[in-house]
Order: structure tokens, then sequence, then C-alpha cells
């Protein structure tokens, strides 16, 4: 099998890669383990100094590795950039907090000594996707490495450019030979690697049908798993909110990325009190996204990755205006070539369409009007997602406790947009997924807690 890289701006074939043989595959896995076993023996102090190395390559070439992503998946230039130094620092905060995570804890029992300690399971397969090419990545593998485990990387097979220049990274940042690697593998290959009894977990972030395929497949061989699946988040706007503040904040949350986010604010839930003055200052704005060449300045929306994504997303919303929903800006697929979507915002949208129950994974906003603070939470929660979501309002303490007792989901802010901080846990609950990354949480995902109990003779 071979696998044809597209730059989706363009439509032309600009890479490909063949498939990698069973043999290929299991050859790797074997060299992995070994390099596990020996990095599992290295000090925290050791990690840390080549983690940061990481860290630091991946600065002195973050032009380079922006134009990857921008002919791949037609990330906007200067977003990659900004990407490419999110992983960075998620590599420093690992190297920094690492040994902190992972300290030995006592506990007071009859015992002489009783205590807990965090051990790495072994070689972690990681199945990512390629909205962000390197950011997903390396939000797992940071402090999967950090753990002292090893990694290898089943990407999306649009971004293979991207999985290869990843494994090289960690080459010359100076990191142990075969501790992480990218396996260039379809469907039926990544089942057996999920089977193969070198690979210890499994953490993937996609959709939620790949989600459940892959927790399936773990299941049979009892194999922990962490996914970070759909999101469709809602974003709360309060009679009391700074709507100018929100709209400015719901544009870039919308939209960056071209739309293509899990944690994107996608449903715009505004009380009818203001709902008027959002909607207008919130489409006006919507007309100002320049669309075009993603690696060209002053352009904000990129083509979409894929043409059938493309496809897809328009056939929801066409789906949802049929059922009633009114398009205010956008709708419309462009001509030419690449997978090219405008800015979309999407009003009268209710219970039944698909704008209200599916997740659009792509440019277009949906805005939803309801009475008051009851029924826009009574909304937010109607969904059978649960990865973040936002409420903005000037009164603080009711924010928080919307945001903390109210919204259902992993995450919530407070007068900003839905995001993900190596400082904080990041996951979500219901059909985004179980299981965190990130902080604290995300680094005892994938470790054996230890329990040690040592009685007097």
């Amino acid at each position: 099998m071979v696998f044809d890289i597209i730059n989706p701006a363009t439509g032309e074939k600009i890479n490909s890669f063949e498939a990698m043989s069973d043999a290929g595959v299991q050859g790797i896995l074997e060299q992995s383990a070994r390099a596990q076993h020996d990095w599992a023996a290295t000090s925290f102090a050791e990690r840390a100094r080549l983690m940061k190395s990481v860290a630091q390559t991946l600065l002195n070439n973050r032009e380079e590795y922006a134009r990857l992503m921008t002919a791949e998946m037609g990330k906007i230039y200067t977003q990659g950039i900004a990407e490419v130094e999110k992983c960075a620092w998620g590599c420093e905060f690992y190297a920094d907090h690492a040994e902190e995570f992972l300290a030995s804890e006592d506990v007071e029992t009859e015992a002489q000594h009783s205590f807990v300690t965090y051990k790495p399971l072994g070689v972690i397969l990681a199945v990512m996707p390629w909205n962000f090419p390197l950011w997903q990545v390396f939000r797992f593998a940071a402090p999967a490495l950090m753990a002292g485990n090893g990694a290898v990387l089943k990407h999306a097979p649009n971004v293979f450019g991207c999985a290869l220049l990843i494994e090289q990274i960690f080459i010359d940042a100076g990191m142990p030979a075969n501790l992480f690697r990218s396996l260039l593998i379809d469907v039926p290959q990544t089942t057996q690697v999920i089977r193969n009894p070198l690979i210890a977990a499994v953490s993937i972030t996609a959709s939620v049908a790949a989600g459940r395929a892959v927790a399936g497949e773990a299941g049979k061989v009892l194999k922990k798993c962490v996914l970070e699946l759909g999101g469709s988040d809602a974003f709360i706007v309060l009679e009391d909110a700074d709507i100018d503040r929100a709209v400015e904040v719901g544009i870039v949350g919308r939209f960056q990325n071209s739309g293509q986010s899990c944690i994107a604010a996608k449903r715009f839930i505004v009380v009818d009190a203001v709902y008027d003055a959002f909607e207008k200052k919130f489409v006006d704005q919507v007309r100002q996204l320049q669309m075009g060449d993603p690696s060209q300045a002053g352009i904000y929306i990129g083509p979409q990755a894929r043409v059938d994504l493309r496809d897809g997303l328009h056939d929801q919303v066409q789906r949802s205006v049929a059922a009633g929903a009114k398009v205010l800006v956008g709708g419309e697929v462009p001509e030419g070539p690449g997978a090219f979507y405008p800015a979309t915002v999407l009003a009268g949208v209710r219970e039944g369409m698909a704008a209200w129950s599916e997740e659009l994974f792509g440019p277009v906003a949906t805005l939803i009007r309801v009475k008051d603070e009851q029924e826009a939470i009574q909304v937010a929660n109607c969904t059978d997602f649960g990865l973040g979501g936002a409420v903005w309002t000037r009164d603080l303490a009711r924010g928080e406790r919307i945001a903390a007792d109210e919204i259902q989901s992993g995450a919530a802010f407070v007068n900003d947009m839905s995001k993900s901080d190596p400082r904080m846990p990041f996951g979500g609950i219901r059909n985004s997924g179980y299981g965190r990354e990130l902080s604290i949480h995300g680094i005892r995902e994938f470790v054996n807690v230890h329990a040690v109990w040592v009685s007097a003779p």
C-alpha cells in the first residue's frame, strides 16, 4: 500500500510513503522495547536534560516544521509556528516537573514502611490525528517519555511526513535510538500493533468512531487506553457579558486552525437580552476573515485537511439548512482547486438538526438563542459530547459557579475560550472520551501505581 500526501490548498501530490511490512513493524517494536528497558533505568535528571534538548530543537527549527504542517494539512503558517512553540513548552514543562509528579509517596499504615511508587508501563502506542500534527503527539510523548516509557506513533496518513519529522526531532535532540518511533501503517496493521504483547497501553486522539474501535481492540487484550475524542463545546454568553470581548475571543475559539479543533467553540448559546447585538458583531467580524493560501500573511481560513472532510462538513450545513437553519454568512463551496470552505455562521439552530447534535469539524459556527441562564445551561449540556465549554459574564462568582457546578465537561472556562495548557488536565466525558492528558494527571495515566508494604521481621 502507498500513502499519497496531497497538499489540501492545491490538490497536488507532494509526497508518497509505502506502508511498512508486518515484519518491519515487528522489528521496530522489538527495538523500541529494548530501548525502553534501558531508558527506564535512567535518572530523571538525564531524562530532563534530553527533553530540554528536544524543546530547543523544536525552537531552533520552528519555521521549517511549520512549513511542513502547512504543506501536508493546510495549517496557517503563523499558527504552525505557535504550535511548534507550544510543543517546546510542553517538553520543558515535563522536564521541569516529572520527577516531582512521580515522586514516591509515603502512606501511614501499621506497616514499618508503606509507600506508593510510579513506574513506567513499557512501550505506549499513540494513535494521533492530523489537525495538530505536532502538538497532539508531543503532549502525549513528553509525559510518557519523562515517565520512563517508550513510544511508537501511528499518525494520520495525510501527515506521515510530520510523523517521520517527529521521530527525527528526537534523534536530533540526542534521545536514545528507537525510544520514539513512527509507524507508517494502515488500520488493520494498527489493530495488530494494539494486540502485540510488546505494547503496554494506547493513547488515541480521534473521532468517536475511531476511539470506540481502538478502545474495543485494547479491551480485548486488557490494555489501558486514554481517549481524547470529539467535542461540541458550548460558548455561553449571558446578559452581563462583555459582548465585544466575547465576540473577539469567540472568533478565535471557533475559527483558529480553520475550525478543525475538537475543543473549538462550536455552539454559541446566547441569551435573548444580548443575542441581536452579539449576532451582528459576530457576523461582521466573520465576514472579515480572509480565506486563501495558508502560507501567506493575512490569511486566517486555510483549506480543510482533505476534500472529503470539506464535503462532509458542507453536507452537515446543507442538512441543517434543509431542517430550517439560516446561513448568515458563508455556506457555499468555492470554485477552484483545494479543500477550501469559507467561514460560516448558522442561526436558528435547534434540536434535531445536524448542527445541533453532530460535531462540525470545520469553520462553521452555530448561533442558538435562549431565554436565560437556566436555558443556556440546559442547552449547553444537551449533547453527547463533553470536552470543554465556556461562559461569559462580568460576575465572576456567577461564572465560576456555572463553570464548576453546571457545565458538564472535562474543562470549563470563564471569560475565555477552551484551550489546552500543560499545567491543566485535558480530556472529556461521554463521547469525548476518558482519561486525561497534560498536568500531573496526564503523566500518571501511563504508569504503574505500585504499592509497597514493608513489615518488620
